[in-house]
């Protein structure tokens, strides 16, 4: 590792580029019709509506109480994660609360520019109502799209996590892809670390959410790129997996 290559990538973390991109060259001020703010998907698949999930809200637990206690946990119980529970943790993180057109909508976390560049996907390992697999959250349906069933995704879970053998245990993981051209749709090549930063935002309210329904995460960001890619079929390049968090019940 060379002073240069340190200050390469302490340069992603500055706003520096912003002064050297001339914003009337992007997408958007070139007139190009922004991406759709949901990955499009195959009409000929059945999508799992997700419940209703006001009646498990802990009104009791205070949002101080939510952030004083948080600690991340890798040791999960074998009590199951319900239905409704997981409903309310999609909808906390990246939930949209209402649609403004169809490349823009209002969501449960802030975003730059509201370009919301993320895709959730879970491994469902022990979730009532759900067989083993992978599934795609379709905020603006507020459902499920099942994308493949897997008996053996405890496995395929801990070998894309560099063998941290808690993901196995989870009911779910948690893992977010980005889809960059949403962002640099509108901000180029200054997209990138807000990217990161938006991310960030995501992951915390899931934390905070699973407080409230007695559950606990832990945030993963130690993974083997191609193996979690291919977990979730996407390309590795126009869409990719930038983190994962495993949650479940706890004592």
């Amino acid at each position: 590792m060379t002073k240069k290559q340190i200050n390469e990538f302490r340069f992603f973390l500055k706003d520096s580029i912003r002064q050297m991109i001339d914003f009337s060259l992007t997408d958007q001020s070139m007139g190009l019709q922004p991406p759709p703010l949901e990955k499009p998907y195959d009409k000929g698949y059945t999508l799992i509506k997700l419940p209703d999930f006001q009646s498990i809200i802990d009104k009791e637990t205070s949002l101080f109480e939510a952030i004083n206690n948080r600690r991340s946990h890798r040791v999960f119980t074998k009590e199951p994660l319900k239905l409704d529970e997981l409903s309310f943790l999609l909808y906390t993180t990246q939930g949209i609360q209402k649609v403004i057109n169809p490349a823009v909508a209002l969501r449960t976390v802030p975003s730059a520019g509201c370009r919301h560049s993320f895709e959730t996907y879970i491994t469902a390992i022990n979730v009532i109502g759900l067989d083993k697999g992978i599934y795609r959250y379709m905020p603006t349906k507020h459902s499920l799209l099942p994308i493949r069933l897997d008996e053996n995704i405890e496995t395929s879970i801990i070998m894309g996590t560099l063998g941290q053998s808690f993901t196995g245990k989870a009911s779910v993981n948690f893992i977010w892809s980005t889809i960059p051209y949403r962002m640099e749709w509108r901000y180029g090549l200054a997209s990138h670390k807000v990217i990161a930063i938006d991310i960030g935002h995501v992951c915390q309210n899931l934390y905070l959410s699973a407080y409230a329904i007695h559950c606990g995460v832990c945030a993963i960001g130690a993974y083997d790129q191609l193996l979690m890619d291919k977990l979730i079929e996407v390309d590795g390049e126009e869409e990719f997996v930038i983190y994962i968090a495993s949650l479940g019940k706890i004592k």
